[in-house]
């Protein structure tokens, strides 16, 4: 589990097709503190460590994570956001996060407003009903209040604080993001499916 309150911007520094991608993610994380097998948020996508060197981690990423995230636009340089596991007493600054990406959304406008930037995403219509206004989701692994709601498209703003500690300074019409819907509204959803 994650609270979508990135830690650290990584660098894949390099991609390999071996039956399943294998991606190397230099860090700032202190790479003795991190022991084989943990779980890592990579832009949102849990995934987990399975070597390690002095400033960077290795991970093994299945074809049906590359096929259900944005994954399979990771290039050499390619910047992500970062996030370790949430551990017992850690504070929880965002939201109850899995790590498990529901889908892809579309960024459609960027925008200035003030020193923040307002940002527009369409979402795929069977995720639309789970994004509510004021809700939370988290995006490319950062939890984030959704502002409004106009069919399959949501906004979100990023406060000068936020595009400095993450990757979301360099966001452009056109990304792909990783989206996670907010867990309890999938439970919620599920529930009336038995009403």
């Amino acid at each position: 589990m994650f609270t979508g309150i990135i830690t650290d911007i990584g660098r894949v520094t390099r991609l390999e097709q071996r039956g399943d991608l294998r991606a190397t993610i230099q860090t700032g994380y202190d790479t003795g503190s991190i022991d084989i097998g943990a779980s890592i948020a990579c832009d949102g996508v849990c995934l987990t460590v399975i070597a390690l060197s002095r400033d960077s981690f290795d991970v093994e990423i299945s074809a049906e994570t590359v096929s259900k995230t944005s994954v399979a636009g990771w290039t050499d340089g390619s910047r992500l956001n970062l996030e370790r596991a949430l551990k017992v007493g850690d504070e929880l600054g965002g939201h109850i996060v899995s790590g498990h990406v529901d889908g892809v959304a579309k960024v459609t406008l960027v925008e200035d407003e003030g020193d923040s930037t307002r940002v527009l995403l369409q979402v795929p219509e069977t995720l639309a009903r789970f994004v509510a206004p004021k809700g939370s989701v988290a995006l490319n692994g950062t939890s984030l209040t959704v502002n409004e709601v106009n069919g399959t498209t949501f906004g979100v703003n990023f406060i000068p604080h936020t595009k400095t500690v993450t990757t979301w300074g360099d966001v452009s019409e056109g990304d792909d993001v990783n989206l996670e819907i907010d867990t309890l509204a999938r439970y919620v959803a599920r529930l009336r499916e038995f009403d």
